[in-house]
């Protein structure tokens, strides 16, 4: 039997706005920043693996929307406040991923910047606004992510968010690490 996270419906996604970052729903003048990001190597390499084609980035635009639409969450598109500048996305989603062991029922955190904003502090800022939403919303539920092995900028940011590696795949064929995140690591 699959399990669906279902929250209230949102007819807006939830805008917040950090010191540097505006997190707000993507629209239809993000394509072209969705498929530049998405195209690039040093973005792909520990996420989808390969550039993905317009065709694809457009149906990962639609499904962010879809989240919030069916589900109340989703993904946000992070902008540079003071330029307005497409930084990346953040947000929490149910993929329907086959792990074992089952993450069913669990909210999972991703996030995903573009190059020119690494190693500015940018998905730590926007992943703390995200994930304190998150906090609010999920209440009792623990939330996850999924991480490629050999990223270590993205385990350093989780373990900042308070995530914690529940499984290491063994193989090479699935080269990734469940990290969790208990709501008992939240503050109060």
């Amino acid at each position: 039997m699959t399990t669906t996270l279902r929250f209230a419906r949102v007819s807006e996604v939830p805008r917040i706005e950090t010191e540097r970052l505006r997190l707000r729903g993507h629209g239809v003048d993000d394509f072209a920043d969705c498929v530049a990001m998405w195209s690039d190597p040093l973005v792909v390499r520990y996420t989808i693996n390969e550039p993905s084609p317009p065709q694809r980035t457009w149906q990962r635009l639609l499904g962010y929307r879809g989240h919030w639409t069916l589900l109340g969450f989703g993904y946000w598109a992070v902008e540079e406040k003071a330029s307005g500048r497409f930084v990346g996305e953040i947000g929490f989603a149910d993929f329907k991923r086959p792990t074992n062991p089952s993450i069913e029922g669990m909210p999972e955190v991703g996030w995903a910047l573009a190059p020119w904003a690494h190693g500015k502090g940018y998905a730590t800022e926007a992943l703390r606004a995200g994930v304190a939403w998150g906090d609010a919303r999920f209440e009792s539920l623990p939330t996850v992510c999924i991480i490629h092995r050999d990223n270590r900028g993205s385990f350093r940011v989780a373990a900042k968010l308070g995530y914690g590696v529940v499984l290491r795949s063994p193989t090479d064929r699935d080269p990734t690490a469940v990290l969790q995140r208990p709501p008992a690591s939240r503050p109060r």
